[in-house]
């Protein structure tokens, strides 16, 4: 009995060996892409090509680092459906299916030209050509968020075209399984895509009925139990259950992550399930980036590294090419246009699924099927740096005034807890025309002030994985209407490391801990006196230097 145990844990530790031994990878790797100025994505893969130099890959290569891997693009998908609602997707309509289609079009047309001229069949130039036309979702989702552009018009671009692009590579997928299926492929090829197209909409369909019907519901439900593993756990199941069931109807796992974070968009959970993928989307992506390293072919490298080197910086100039060419005719301005197109200038990772389908790896030959996922993988690397010489070739350009955000999207000022204070506080702000967003970890009070129509999140930002969600780094400052005066003080040396510039209000009922909040960087206002929540809207509105507005609320007030 003792033996069997020992055998099963001596099993249990092969299994997981490899995932161990990347992850620990992972981390020396993104504190040396720290040092040295890089971006951990490129570090990830060069750790993945390391591996595969060695002689080790094969050992790397189980289903368990592929579930990680497979499940970090998911949770990045589904991240970036909750930042497309149904009136953003109504409203970036026209990005997704007119400049996407555009892009596809014009990228995919262009390599498939090409392809022709060197000599490939029609059909093998086609599922070729279009999908070099795919750019990466993981890299450049991963950048836009690097960046802090998912609401910038480049940013929405790019995001918007990455939506259709998925949609087209299942168009793909079904073509490529039409020419493994031999002559009668091209025959039940049209019938093929029409039941992906409708699967698709029904897919979409289901996702809005799960947000009108069950999300509220749902996590009302659930935020009764107040238990932290739960709201992870359902964060999870959402995430990977929205994939797993479009992986079952045939379509992909990633279109159905996004469908997934789209049910969630116009939630008032959003901010708390964002919160808790976070560390999960980050730590698994870096799975993904190795395993693109792993899948390198060094003996090919070595023996034709000029020519790998040389389709790697064709496929990114062209495709950057094509790019700007497709912006340019979607009236985009050149300086934009030059953004976009570099920052899509890379091959896809849907583009090695492709040419990993044997049928298509037949009618390519070995040898190009070798050099193309060795040019597509070095772009990947690359991508961090060219789109860095985009946006500064762009900046150089533009004349007129940069991006502007969505509105509402930089409110300066957070405010926690929508007790009496903080409604207070919302409400001079709002008089004034100052945007904010206001959150409450309180259930109750939490659906009182949905119920009064106040624009609220559940959600607390004690939580230090909620700052990235939050996006502190580009707020004025912070209200705690309602704090927890041990946890600011155990939150303060952190807090002032990574939020030096944001300015913190803590509302107290007295005096009594004013000097240890100021020791700790924060900002004590004193709500019990004559003034009352009064002195916690003049603080905040005098760090926001809108002394003028303060003076005609005072007057509204009187």
């Amino acid at each position: 009995m003792a033996a069997e145990s020992a055998a099963g844990a001596h099993g249990v530790v092969q299994v997981l060996q490899p995932a161990i031994m990347l992850l620990g990878l992972g981390i020396l790797s993104a504190l040396a892409s720290k040092a040295l100025r890089l971006s951990p994505i490129v570090g990830y893969i060069l750790v993945g090509a390391a591996i595969a130099a060695a002689g080790f890959a094969s050992a790397f290569r189980g289903p368990i680092v592929s579930a990680l891997a497979e499940a970090g693009v998911m949770f990045l998908l589904f991240n970036l459906g909750m930042h497309f609602s149904l009136s953003r997707i109504l409203e970036e309509a026209g990005n997704i299916f007119g400049f996407g289609a555009l892009q596809m079009l014009v990228a995919g047309g262009g390599f498939s030209g090409l392809a022709v001229l060197a000599g490939l069949p029609l059909p093998a130039a086609l599922i070729t050509g279009f999908a070099l036309g795919l750019s990466s979702t993981a890299v450049v989702i991963g950048i836009i968020r690097e960046r802090d552009q998912e609401d910038c018009p480049v940013g929405r671009a790019a995001q918007s075209i990455l939506i259709f692009q998925d949609i087209a590579a299942i168009a793909l997928l079904v073509v490529a399984g039409a020419l493994a299926a031999g002559a009668g492929g091209g025959a039940a090829l049209a019938p093929a895509l029409a039941m992906a197209a409708v699967k698709a909409v029904v897919a979409f369909m289901a996702a809005l009925l799960f947000a009108r019907y069950l999300t509220e519901p749902l996590f009302r439900l659930i935020s009764r139990t107040a238990l932290g593993e739960v709201y992870t756990a359902t964060a999870l199941f959402l995430a990977l259950a929205a994939g797993w069931a479009t992986g079952l109807a045939g379509l992909s796992l990633t279109l159905g992550a996004f469908l997934g974070g789209v049910a969630l968009a116009e939630s008032r959970y959003r901010v708390l399930v964002q919160t808790e993928i976070e560390a999960f989307r980050g730590l698994f992506l870096g799975f993904f980036f190795m395993t693109v390293g792993l899948s390198l072919d060094i003996p090919l490298l070595a023996r034709s590294w000029p020519l790998v080197i040389a389709a790697a910086l064709l496929l990114t100039a062209l495709k950057c090419a094509l790019n700007i060419i497709a912006g340019r005719l979607n009236r985009w301005s050149v300086p934009g246009s030059v953004q976009l197109g570099f920052l899509l200038g890379q091959g896809s990772e849907f583009a090695l699924v492709i040419f990993a389908i044997p049928a298509v790896a037949a009618l390519l030959g070995a040898q190009t099927v070798g050099v193309l996922v060795a040019a597509i993988a070095l772009s990947l690397a690359l991508t961090p740096a060219v789109s860095n010489l985009g946006r500064n070739l762009a900046g150089k350009l533009r004349r007129g005034p940069a991006d502007r955000k969505l509105p509402g999207d930089d409110a300066p000022v957070i405010i926690v807890g929508l007790a009496e204070t903080g409604r207070a506080l919302a409400d001079a702000l709002t008089e004034v025309g100052i945007d904010y967003l206001a959150l409450e970890p309180d259930r109750d009070r939490f659906e009182t002030a949905v119920a009064d129509g106040y624009q609220v999140h559940y959600a607390t930002s004690g939580d230090p994985r909620s700052w990235d969600v939050l996006s502190l780094t580009r707020r004025r400052a912070i209200a705690l209407t309602t704090p927890r005066v041990e946890r600011v003080l155990e939150l303060s040396p952190l807090v002032q490391e990574r939020l030096p510039g944001l300015a913190r209000f803590v509302a107290l009922d007295g005096a009594e801990h004013h000097d240890m909040i100021r020791e700790n960087g924060a900002l004590p206002v004193d709500i019990s006196g004559e003034t009352g929540h009064g002195a916690l809207i003049a603080a905040v509105l005098d760090a926001l230097g809108a002394n003028d507005d303060k003076e005609d609320f005072d007057a509204k007030a009187a």
